[in-house]
Formats: structure tokens, C-alpha cells, sequence
């Protein structure tokens, strides 16, 4: 099954193997965070060897990576009930490193799928093992 991301009913990115990234950008990001984050998940060992343990990068295993900005990952839950967005970086900032992380990804030689920024998606994901992480 195809991970993508759906505005309407157009298909706007999707890949068959490899990771989904839930990018979200926070109001003190910089131009160097997003260029070193891309450089750790492009070397994170995530995914099986033969011997079925978590020691293999994304290019070794032939994957590709869909990347979609997400700036509810900052939704601060803590106090009251609706959550805070007010650590999410403004559009303009969120953009910008959203598509500089992107380009630090594909000048690594990654093949990046997205989606559509500040737009409503709907995602489809297979979430295949356990692996579920957050990096900061």
C-alpha cells in the first residue's frame, strides 16, 4: 500500500517504501537546523537488516521519503482544553525551513515526495513495525 497525501482527491506525493516525515517548524528554527536534521534521518538506521535488527538507512534499504510540514506537532495540550500553537513558527518561517530541509534531503540524493503546504490533506500511512520517532 502506497504511503501518500491526498488534497481532494488528488494524490500530491506518495511512495512505496520508505519513511513519512511529519516536519514541523518552531518559532526559534533556524536555516542550520533544518540542514542538520536532514542529515540525521538521512543516516538513521531504522529499518531491518537481513537479520531482521534496526541497522539499515533509508538509502540502503531503497526508500524514499514523504515529508509533509505539520505545524500542529507544537500543539501545547498542558493547560486548558485547546491547544496552544503559539511555539509553531509563523508561515513565512515555516516555509521556508520546511523547503530548506527538503532540499537538504533530496542534495543528500534522497528521493522527496511532498505535500502541499498550509493546505488540508488527508494522509495515508503504513505504519510498518514499531518505529514511530520524534527528533528534535
Amino acid at each position: 500500500m502506497p504511503r501518500s497525501f491526498c488534497v481532494g482527491d488528488d494524490i500530491v506525493g506518495a511512495i512505496d517504501h520508505g519513511a513519512v516525515l511529519l516536519v514541523g517548524v518552531g518559532r526559534g528554527d533556524t536555516l542550520s537546523d533544518a540542514q542538520a536534521a536532514a542529515r540525521k534521518v538521512s543516516q538513521l538506521r531504522i529499518f531491518n537488516d537481513a537479520a531482521g535488527k534496526l541497522n539499515e538507512s533509508i538509502h540502503a534499504v531503497g526508500g524514499s521519503f514523504l515529508v509533509v510540514s505539520q505545524f500542529t506537532l507544537f500543539g501545547d495540550c498542558r493547560k486548558g482544553n485547546r491547544p496552544s500553537f503559539i511555539e509553531a513558527a509563523p508561515p513565512g518561517l515555516g516555509r521556508e525551513l520546511y523547503e530548506a530541509f527538503i532540499d537538504a534531503l533530496r542534495s543528500l540524493g534522497h528521493t522527496v515526495e511532498t505535500g502541499r503546504f498550509q493546505e488540508h490533506m488527508v494522509v495515508h500511512l503504513q505504519n510498518d513495525g514499531p518505529v514511530t520517532l520524534i527528533l528534535e
